[in-house]
């Protein structure tokens, strides 16, 4: 995979990138927008990932069945009724719609959580909040390791048991004792390696004293171009959700605004180019090597 162009941005437009896009998904639920940052996120998270995006869609693309068809079993509310299950409790289309709204939503998020556990780096995070709140930066910067930490891990474990043959024979007790012993490790790791992080942020004096902090950040040309344009789109959105031009509702009907709405269609547009920027910003810099490479 080539190197992500958006990367080599300052940190502070990169938190402020995702921040916006997983805040502004959280609130909207008017398909034209979440279908878009749907879109946009899944063609950012293929560029940043390859081919294990597709093992990440997939997932999510299960759960986006779950969400969407769970809603309108519990939720009976709507004036189009479908068919009727289970002593004649109606299933209707405005719950359905409202399902997978908000299905699409919840996975469009994770997908915007999982560009951003690959670009946004521990040593970014602290730069950018070390110096107001050093001991919540630190303590989160542990906690989001603590995952794929842990995932990789446990892939040691159960393959060292594997090698010796201990990685269980296939019946369910067999494979029990077998995550049994992997979980067992595991903690037994975790515990470890934390006493052995107390005693070395310790020994370093850590608040014993002002910290101090390195780091390799500048703003440059390109950042001071990139943030107004970027506050600009977002200005932008803001302003057509203040004025309902973003509103959607399905219970108990639907009242979604067109978007032969003037505003409607400014807001969406807006929207599109603000979470298109890594993207954009990826395929302007693969034309430029491939036009530089053509003429060698």
């Amino acid at each position: 995979m080539a190197r992500d162009k958006f990367e080599a941005f300052h940190p502070g437009i990169q938190f402020l990138f995702f921040f916006a896009a997983v805040v502004i998904t959280m609130c909207l639920f008017h398909p034209a927008f979440v279908l878009c940052s749907a879109v946009l996120a899944a063609v950012y998270l293929f560029l940043l990932r390859g081919r294990k995006a597709l093992r990440i869609a997939g997932i999510l693309a299960v759960v986006f069945t779950v969400i969407s068809l769970i809603n309108p079993l519990v939720n009976p509310n709507g004036e189009i009724v479908l068919f009727t299950w289970f002593g004649g409790r109606p299933f209707c289309l405005e719950s359905l719609c409202y399902g997978m709204a908000l299905g699409g939503m919840s996975v469009t998020v994770l997908m915007w959580f999982a560009c951003y556990n690959s670009v946004m780096t521990s040593d970014k995070f602290l730069y950018l909040f070390g110096r107001f709140a050093p001991s919540l930066s630190l303590m989160l910067t542990m906690v989001l390791r603590l995952v794929p930490d842990f995932t990789k891990k446990a892939g040691q474990i159960a393959g060292a048991r594997k090698c010796i043959g201990k990685a269980g024979g296939g019946s369910r007790k067999e494979d029990a004792e077998n995550g049994a012993a992997v979980l067992s490790s595991l903690t037994s790791w975790a515990l470890e390696g934390g006493i052995v992080r107390a005693d070395s942020m310790r020994s370093r004096g850590y608040g014993t004293g002002r910290r101090t902090s390195f780091s390799v950040y500048r703003w440059k040309g390109a950042d001071r171009l990139l943030l107004p344009g970027m506050v600009i789109l977002l200005a932008v959105v803001f302003i057509c959700m203040a004025y309902g031009a973003a509103s959607a509702a399905f219970v108990p009907h639907m009242e979604i605004a067109p978007l032969s709405n003037s505003k409607t269609l400014l807001g969406l547009l807006a929207y599109i180019c603000f979470l298109a920027v890594p993207t954009a910003l990826n395929i302007v810099e693969t034309i430029k090597w491939r036009s530089l490479r053509s003429k060698i």
